[in-house]
């Protein structure tokens, strides 16, 4: 491949660590599309002129063109947006509906997160039904296959994904290949298909259809499922080389659809389309295929699972969700990290959706509603952008891909009978927690009110003259050194626990992704010091090697830590939260036996 760090090489690597998800969905897509409609060659062109434009307008304008435009150090996602309104707005209903907005968005990642590599996965292994010999396969052992690979790709994600990434881009490459080139065949054996690249079959389509043609566009937005997931995980390769990778995705993918419809129209088989059409060409390519499908797929579920981890760490960072035990799995990407309980909650949900629907077809009824959730919020959070920065001709382009959002948003509504409440069931929960501890740390934060660092000094002066103090250095991890956690106060003037040297560590998290810088104060009281440390919401922070480089051999470290006890239900799902997530401390991964939690009770 040359060069790893070459263009070239860069293009191939997006294609692996990115375009995954969305270079799958030509497996289930067509199959979910001709469920709605008789397979006459008006319904074809229309449908695969819809899906052609989708593509262009969803992926290439919203995500691709406006989207990438909008990123923080080459980092990108919900929350970045979120972010960079931040510094726009002003505090007030604006900035609010701002972070309501973006807690959904997450929350419905969070929820496409789920579906993705179950329909993914499941779509592949379906396609054994198709091999001779194997057309009886019960539907049990197929579940079990699926879990399977599943349960396989999860456990993986501990070791990381570093070893074997490098596959990933010529795996995909050769996928791309074979989309593009099955494509061209059965284009060839029906030429017609190629008038539906004009919109006009799009538009005629939807006139003709009137509500008909919304159901049928709550399965047309399959074929975009992975672009929430691409803009999230722009920054492990930066806005260039997945802009040229989509150069080579897009035709691709056109070329499978276009192939798929003109397979319909010869076959009027409208079941597992593309392994169908496939195996229409060549028997023999069919197992060949089947087995490069599923390595496509387990590569797109690691896509989204990496996507997931990226996002849940930045609202980790944010203040958005609970702090959870971080692994950094690759010394060379920064990228790759790994969020233990994140991956088996989503590794049980996963198996729970892939049990409870039972088939692709009956998932891709149920599919949808996050994916044109999350798109719609971007494309508000993107218009507010614009609108701030005064640059209104992309205001404009984006308020208008708000209203075609806003269609397909409606359209997969219509799915929720059909299984698409498992959507909002999924996407509930980690909306449940956010909110819980946002509102808890709040109420938290009103009950102990902190320690003014000016009505501190004096009290420490004075204890530090006249008490005894243990030799050595202690550290106390604050949140604020201007206003101090209550249990400083607990430990230094209650408790009367004085070192020689005592330095409050405060750990910042700043708006941008990256960057680390540091500052120690030695001049703050007669023993006293500060160790600030800024850091981006995406940095993998080394506060023990931080420490070192400025000669501090800490002999003990304090920090806080809350008991919630409370009778209401709300506070009491806080304080499970608040069990459940690791110290502060530990999240920064401190030599154990030197910690002390300082625990204080609060009644909420």
């Amino acid at each position: 491949m040359g060069d790893p760090g070459s263009p070239s090489s860069k293009i191939v690597k997006s294609l692996g660590l990115v375009f995954g998800d969305i270079g799958t969905s030509p497996i289930y897509t067509m199959g979910a599309v001709m469920l709605f409609m008789v397979p006459s060659s008006f319904n074809i062109f229309g449908l695969l002129s819809l899906v052609t434009w989708t593509l262009l307008i969803i992926i290439s304008v919203q995500y691709i063109w406006l989207a990438m435009s909008l990123s923080d150090k080459g980092e990108g996602g919900t929350i970045v947006l979120r972010n960079i309104l931040d510094m726009l707005l002003k505090p007030g209903i604006a900035a609010s509906a701002v972070s309501v907005l973006t807690i959904i968005g997450i929350a419905l990642f969070i929820g496409d997160g789920v579906i993705t590599p179950a329909i993914s996965i499941l779509s592949a292994v379906e396609g054994i039904l198709l091999i001779p010999g194997f057309e009886g396969t019960g539907q049990f052992t197929l579940l079990l296959i699926a879990a399977a690979i599943a349960i396989g790709l999860f456990w993986f994600q501990r070791r990381g994904t570093d070893r074997v990434a490098w596959a990933f881009g010529p795996v995909m490459v050769i996928w791309f290949a074979a989309l593009a080139i099955s494509g061209i065949i059965s284009i060839i054996g029906a030429p017609q298909v190629l008038y539906a690249l004009s919109p006009t079959y799009a538009v005629e389509f939807l006139f003709d259809n009137g509500w008909a043609s919304v159901m049928v566009m709550s399965a047309v937005i399959l074929c975009v499922t992975g672009g929430e997931a691409l803009y999230a995980d722009m920054g492990h390769l930066g806005r260039e080389p997945i802009v040229k990778g989509w150069t080579v995705v897009l035709p691709a993918l056109v070329l499978s659809y276009l192939g798929q419809g003109a397979y319909v129209i010869q076959s009027d088989n409208t079941h597992n389309v593309l392994f169908s059409m496939i195996n229409h060409i060549s028997p023999l390519a069919l197992v060949p295929f089947l087995i490069l499908s599923i390595c496509a797929t387990v590569i797109a579920s690691q896509a989204m699972i990496s996507g997931m981890f990226s996002i849940v760490y930045q609202g980790m960072m944010t203040r958005f969700i609970p702090k959870m035990k971080v692994e950094y799995t690759s010394p060379e990407l920064r990228s790759q990290i790994y969020i233990d309980g994140v991956n088996w909650m989503l590794l049980g949900a996963v198996l729970l959706v892939i049990f409870e629907f039972q088939s692709s077809e009956n998932l891709s009824a149920a599919y949808g509603l996050a994916v044109s959730g999350c798109m719609l919020i971007s494309a508000i959070l993107m218009t507010m952008i614009f609108f701030k920065k005064h640059s209104y001709g992309k205001m404009f382009i984006a308020g208008i891909l708000i209203f075609v959002d806003v269609i397909f948003f409606i359209s997969t509504l219509f799915k929720i009978p059909h299984g698409a409440y498992w959507s909002f069931f999924i996407a509930t929960i980690p909306l449940i927690v956010i909110v819980t501890f946002i509102l808890g740390q709040d109420r938290l934060h009103a009950i102990l009110r902190p320690y003014p660092l000016e009505e501190f000094l004096p009290r420490y002066r004075e204890s530090y003259a006249n008490l005894h103090k243990i030799r050595g250095t202690a550290l106390y991890f604050v949140g604020d050194v201007r206003n101090l956690s209550p249990y400083l106060p607990q430990v230094f003037f209650q408790n009367e626990i004085l070192y020689e040297n005592n330095i409050l560590v405060s750990i910042n998290i700043t708006e941008k992704p990256f960057g680390v810088t540091t500052d120690f104060d030695t001049g703050i009281a007669p023993g006293l010091h500060i160790f600030r440390v800024s850091c981006g919401y995406m940095e993998i922070v080394d506060v023990v090697k931080l420490l070192q480089e400025k000669g501090i051999d800490e002999k003990t470290i304090f920090y806080g830590i809350e008991t919630i006890v409370s009778d209401q239900a709300l506070w009491k799902i806080y304080g499970l939260i608040k069990k459940n997530t690791p110290p502060f401390i530990q999240f920064y991964s401190l030599p154990p036996e030197k910690i002390h939690g300082v625990v204080t009770r609060v009644v909420m």
